[in-house]
């Protein structure tokens, strides 16, 4: 099959691409940096250098192609993060329109759809073509985010951004606190950009009749199970998850300087989170656990944290 694989060589793309061309397809991918090519061209696929905002340039690159993943990264200048995302999509659908693209996975996250004018994963159904979107729990890798505050460079400074499933905490290093106004003892699914990768790669292959919905996990705890393991890899098994109050956590993401509007959004988010409605459709879904553990991811963790 030819298949194009948007986001780079991203936490989900590059290891996607390496499955993809494992299985002997040929595969186009799609990245905004010009000094990625000889990388992608390494792993024996195609590099399409452009930018998702030129309809013009995915529809060029998505012509021919039996299947397209299309995902959108996050931009945390944009003052509104909905319109941003809206606009990427719609770009996408017309892309994939006049690229008459029968396959198309889109990444989305296990909550955007339970946030108020965030989900955009109704445009696409605008698209005559076979649809699944991806629901991935709170990626693991986000953690790395965390190092510097880890080890104690600041009491707010930066975010540990678990993804678009709507996790998101500040994290404090001299107290060896994770912050937020989800958090504690609240239950949530983890997974691991590998599974999402080995699942995209799955739906990539079918040709489903009906828009589908598939949601991805590796492991489900509490977020104090999770800071404790993320804790004892570095040496500070001490490490919390301290849950705020929606208000607490708006003023630390405005003394941030987030725009108004991103900070309102990336509260509720959360606070949706805290809910336990995401963690319910989760369950509801009954969706397959991937293999690898936050455990094993700790080690990875470990090593990168020792590095810096």
């Amino acid at each position: 099959m030819k298949i194009v694989v948007t986001g780079s060589l991203g936490n989900i793309s590059k290891p996607l691409t390496q499955l993809l061309v494992g299985q002997g397809h040929t595969v186009t991918v799609v990245s905004s940096d010009p000094k990625k090519q000889a990388a992608i061209e390494t792993f024996g696929a195609t590099a399409a250098i452009g930018s998702i905002a030129d309809i013009e340039f995915l529809t060029k690159t998505f012509t021919g192609a039996d299947a397209v993943y299309a995902m959108i990264p996050l931009s945390y200048t944009e003052p509104d993060l909905g319109d941003y995302m809206r606009r990427m999509a719609r770009n996408y659908v017309a892309a994939l329109k006049k690229a008459e693209t029968r396959r198309v996975v889109v990444m989305s996250g296990w909550a955007a759809d339970l946030v108020k004018g965030e989900s955009v994963e109704h445009l696409f159904d605008n698209l005559d073509a076979s649809i699944t979107i991806m629901r991935p729990a709170s990626f693991y890798t986000n953690f790395y985010q965390s190092i510097d505050l880890i080890k104690g460079k600041g009491l707010i400074g930066k975010f540990l951004t678990l993804r678009y499933s709507g996790l998101w905490a500040l994290l404090t290093g001299k107290t060896g606190l994770l912050m937020g106004n989800y958090g504690g003892d609240d239950r949530t699914v983890f997974v691991s950009p590998l599974d999402i990768a080995d699942a995209v790669g799955e739906e990539l292959l079918l040709c489903p009749e009906q828009r589908t919905i598939r949601y991805v996990g590796s492991e489900e705890m509490t977020c104090n199970e999770a800071a404790m393991i993320i804790g004892a890899a570095v040496g500070k098994p001490w490490l919390k998850w301290v849950l705020l109050s929606d208000k607490q956590m708006l003023q630390g993401l405005k003394m941030a300087k987030l725009p108004e509007k991103l900070a309102e959004t990336l509260v509720e988010m959360q606070a949706v989170m805290h809910s336990g409605k995401a963690l319910e459709n989760f369950h509801r879904s009954q969706p397959k656990m991937g293999k690898v553990k936050l455990a094993d991811f700790a080690k990875e963790f470990a090593a990168v944290y020792k590095q810096k």
